[in-house]
């Protein structure tokens, strides 16, 4: 599915015009003026999986906090947009084939990062409370209570239940289970999976973090069947050739200059690996 057709970018020429007309100099940076245009990026046309493909500093995630901004896509993690963001913004435009779904959203490896800790602090927080439960429970069962008023109506109630149930069974009662604390990799494809939801333009930053060679395997097929099966459309930054060998993605080597569409055995980095196995494969022979 296709939902964003194009998006520009200002070009070098636009961008000087700005800075000349500017009178604010106390920035030392004008970010993100001078990022793209430096590899001469002024446009992007757009596949149902369009890849950016470059090293540290090229832009890539730059390329997807504009879009997303532009569009105005919900995210979970904060960025800085730096006191020239909006400006930049101003300078953009895109086109759309069909409206944006609602549920379209920038995914980064930050959201990523920070929905495993919250799981993991979450699980913290309910050992902790088991600790107090059990204490609590034994303080019951094995009390020498005595009812002598309705003030003491709700400890009764306690007590009642701690010698009526086994000791796991009322902390179970009193008490959620703990959320399942899956691997990092298992946490990651599971955030993906809930987030990804049909008929979206989802916008991914190297969604290759915190996953093994293998869960990228299995995020690539999740990838192909969401765009093709239903509806949905990517843009995606990353350096992981599982990615980068999706079927069908048009991918955009920012390393270039100027910025280039190529073939993912085309990329440097790709190369790199093919070469280094090529080089080894005797070792791999049985």
């Amino acid at each position: 599915m296709l939902y964003l057709e194009y998006f520009t970018f200002p070009d070098s020429d636009r961008e000087f015009d700005f800075f000349v007309k500017q009178k604010r100099t106390c920035y030392d940076s004008f970010y993100p003026f001078q990022i793209l245009s430096r590899h001469h990026l002024r446009r992007i046309d757009f596949e149902p999986v369009t890849i950016l493909y470059g090293g540290n500093g090229s832009g890539k995630t730059t390329v997807l906090n504009v879009i997303g901004e532009k569009l105005q896509l919900a995210r979970d993690s904060v960025f800085n947009r730096s006191n020239f963001f909006q400006d930049y913004l101003d300078f953009c435009d895109y086109k759309l084939k069909v409206r944006l779904p609602v549920n379209s959203r920038v995914i980064t490896s930050d959201d990523v990062f920070d929905y495993m800790l919250n799981i993991r602090s979450m699980n913290e927080g309910i050992d902790r409370k088991k600790e107090s439960l059990f204490e609590d429970y034994l303080d019951a069962k094995y009390a020498d209570f005595q009812m002598r008023s309705l003030d003491d109506y709700e400890r009764l109630k306690k007590v009642t239940k701690a010698r009526r149930l086994t000791q796991s069974r009322y902390v179970r009662s009193e008490l959620m289970d703990n959320i399942r604390e899956y691997s990092n990799g298992e946490s990651a494809f599971i955030y993906f999976s809930e987030k990804i939801t049909e008929n979206g333009l989802f916008l991914l930053d190297e969604p290759e973090n915190s996953l093994s060679p293998a869960r990228q395997q299995e995020l690539v097929k999740f990838l192909e069947d969401s765009a093709r099966f239903f509806g949905c459309q990517f843009v995606i930054s990353t350096h992981s050739p599982f990615l980068l060998s999706m079927r069908g993605a048009k991918i955009y080597d920012l390393d270039e200059d100027p910025a280039d569409v190529k073939r993912w055995t085309e990329l440097e980095n790709v190369r790199a690996y093919y070469t280094f196995f090529r080089d080894h494969s005797e070792e791999f022979t049985d």
